[in-house]
C-alpha cells in the first residue's frame, strides 16, 4: 500500500507540474516575468546547500571549526574568482577531503 502511495504522489507531483512546463510558452510571458525568473536559480541554489553546510545530523547548528566552513568559505572564492562551476565543486570538495583526511 505504501508503495502505490509513493507512486501516485509521484506522478500526481510529475503531471502538476509538467502541466505548467508544457503548457506555458516564453512567448507567453512578459520581458518583466522572464527577468524576475532567471533569478529563481540563485535564490534556490544557496536554500539547498546552506543546511547541508550549517546544520548536522540532528538539526543543531554546527561549531564554527567544522571542515564544511571551510570548504564552502574555499568554494565561494573560487567561484567568484573562475566563474566557473565545475571548478567550485571540485574546489570545495578537494578542499573538505583535505580538511578531512590530512
Amino acid at each position: 500500500m505504501t508503495l502505490y502511495s509513493i507512486l501516485v504522489a509521484g506522478i500526481l507531483t510529475y503531471f502538476s507540474r509538467m502541466t505548467m512546463v508544457a503548457l506555458v510558452s516564453r512567448d507567453m510571458l512578459s520581458d518583466r516575468i522572464k527577468g524576475v525568473l532567471a533569478y529563481v536559480p540563485s535564490a534556490v541554489f544557496p536554500a539547498i546547500i546552506f543546511p547541508g553546510i550549517f546544520i548536522n545530523d540532528y538539526g543543531n547548528f554546527i561549531e564554527m571549526n567544522d571542515p564544511k566552513i571551510f570548504a564552502a568559505i574555499v568554494a565561494v572564492i573560487i567561484g567568484y574568482f573562475s566563474k566557473n562551476i565545475i571548478a567550485t565543486i571540485l574546489a570545495g570538495l578537494i578542499s573538505y577531503w583535505f580538511l578531512i583526511f590530512i
